[in-house]
């Protein structure tokens, strides 16, 4: 028997991968519901590991490129590609992009227009990563703790985790050295008016900042832009740079009804990079930052590679970075 405590993204994954490989799986949540608490709640769900490449290692391109296809397994994958804007006078911020990444191609004024018609006459360039795509994170939950208990976990929500459990995924609650907050704003509009298709990336010189579509014209805007160790309510200036930045992406914007506004606090290490951890006879998977969606698939396979001993290498109780 494998107990975990926290379903949220990473212990879920990590069910997954355990009963994958024949584990009996016992997972715990605090919260009533399936992500109600959940850091994933306020992600925007994008799998755009060439985009990251811009700031992250190499391995998180690696394992991120194979989290599409285990997400379409469970979840709807949208694949229609990452493109990525700068105004005019933010234009250095796009060459800048291009130099740090691969797996794009540069696309003109008209080939925009082509691939988004609404944006037309607004970006005289930018980058199109063909090959990424998103998801909607509180449905890819939902959908991934459905998959899981059709598998065979037994999943208990509503109920403290006990106080020794073979794996630990609770983030920020985690007793771990080294483990801080990172601080992510987002905001869902409802803009009956706007077509967008695939996940735009408007650079800034502070943060860039993202549009994600959603179910029927919804989208999420975000940005990774405060480190804090304060609370997880936005901040008047945040929320003042991402509606500048939903009007600059998109005039009709500025009509779009605001659903919701909040910010989550996102566990993550000195290196941005998640890690598998042994501490007093428990593992713990923990770290994810805005990496999420990309790294939990894989992190989760590692995971379970050391917990069932037929699969684990002898240097599996090391520490292990993504």
């Amino acid at each position: 028997m494998i107990t975990i405590a926290g379903a949220g993204l990473a212990g879920l994954a990590a069910a997954h991968e355990l009963a994958r490989r024949g584990a009996e799986v016992t997972l715990y949540e605090r919260s009533a519901h399936i992500g109600d608490k959940s850091a994933s709640r306020y992600a925007g769900g994008m799998l755009a590991p060439w985009c990251e490449g811009e700031s992250a290692e190499e391995e998180v391109i690696t394992l991120g490129s194979r989290a599409l296809d285990w997400w379409a397994q469970i979840t709807p994958v949208v694949r229609r590609g990452t493109l990525v804007l700068a105004p005019a006078r933010d234009r250095a911020e796009l060459t800048r992009f291009a130099r740090r990444t691969r797996a794009h191609v540069a696309v003109d004024e008209r080939q925009i227009a082509a691939l988004e018609p609404e944006l037309a006459g607004r970006f005289r360039a930018g980058l199109h990563f063909t090959e990424e795509g998103h998801l909607d994170p509180r449905r890819a939950i939902r959908d991934l703790a459905a998959r899981v208990q059709e598998m065979g976990v037994t999943l208990h929500c509503g109920t403290p985790a006990p106080s020794r459990v073979t794996l630990d995924c609770t983030g920020m609650a985690a007793p771990l050295p080294g483990l801080r907050p990172v601080r992510g704003e987002m905001a869902i509009l409802h803009a009956p008016g706007v077509k967008i298709s695939r996940t735009l990336r408007l650079l800034h010189p502070r943060s860039p900042i993202y549009l994600v579509p959603r179910a029927d014209h919804h989208f999420m805007l975000g940005a990774t832009m405060v480190e804090s160790s304060a609370s997880g309510a936005p901040t008047l200036r945040a929320l003042s740079e991402l509606m500048n930045a939903a009007y600059t992406l998109h005039p009709g914007l500025a009509e779009a009804a605001v659903v919701e506004v909040g910010a989550g606090l996102r566990p993550a290490f000195a290196d941005n990079l998640p890690d598998l951890i042994w501490q007093d006879g428990t593992l713990y998977l923990n770290g994810l930052y805005r990496h999420g969606f990309l790294l939990a698939p894989a992190m989760a396979a590692r995971a379970a590679d050391i917990l069932i001993p037929e699969t684990s290498d002898a240097d599996h109780r090391e520490r292990r970075s993504a």
